[in-house]
């Protein structure tokens, strides 16, 4: 999951992305609304963590942007401003949530899950292919049963093969996904992750072309029987 985080305090930003980031999620920050415009119409984020005061386009009027051209993303708000009058502004903008600053980070994380649940119905439970079941809550995954550990950017390029389906995803369009645009990995190190994932459901009892290779294009689970 991918979330981008528009915030100009540099040290809150710094705090809620190493808290995104240790959580799993690949995560973007900026400091500005008009460029966070630009970023969200090229980039597909699962979720959109929005200061209300920030440079150039304010977080109420991008909320409002956002909804006039039908973007559908949940929007979780963050303001220093703590009353009734400013909640309603910024749900009636097109947040879904709302957060006062100085908050705590656990009830960040438990809002960021409950809207990211809300926001995608694959993240609403268990996603399963055949034997194979990941649980996007526990960070669990099982083949037949079969535990298989993997590390946090294997889990996530499983669980977005998983909830794409028969969907081809190119390397490119992985990266972008669930890596940082300030990081971006090559495509071989895609590759590698694929290899070492393969290993690992192998390993499980899964077939060896459980993550099929869609030559010239990029990668997808196997057909089911």
């Amino acid at each position: 999951m991918r979330i981008l985080v528009v915030e100009d305090d540099g040290q809150l930003a710094e705090v809620v992305a190493e808290a995104l980031t240790d959580a799993q999620y690949g995560v973007d920050v900026l400091q500005d609304g008009e460029t966070a415009w630009h970023w969200l119409e090229s980039i597909a984020y699962d979720l959109l963590v929005l200061d209300v005061t920030l440079p150039k386009l304010d977080g109420i009027r991008l909320c409002q942007r956002l909804r006039d051209h039908h973007f559908s993303l949940p929007v979780l708000m963050l303001t220093a401003r703590d009353t009734i009058a400013d909640r309603i502004t910024g749900l009636d903008a097109g947040a879904d949530d709302y957060m006062v600053k100085p908050f705590d980070l656990q009830e960040f994380l438990a809002r960021v899950r409950a809207l990211l649940r809300r926001g995608n119905s694959g993240m609403a439970g268990e996603l399963s292919w055949g034997n194979l079941h990941l649980n996007p809550s526990t960070y669990e995954v099982f083949f037949d049963r079969q535990p298989v550990s993997l590390t946090p950017k294997e889990f996530a390029l499983l669980e977005l093969l998983m909830s794409s389906g028969r969907r081809v995803l190119s390397r490119t369009g992985i990266i972008d996904r669930i890596w940082s645009l300030e990081n971006p990995p090559s495509e071989e190190t895609v590759k590698s992750h694929i290899k070492f994932l393969r290993n690992k459901l192998k390993a499980a009892g899964a077939p060896e072309d459980l993550v099929e290779t869609v030559h010239g294009l990029g990668y997808r689970l196997k057909q089911l029987n």
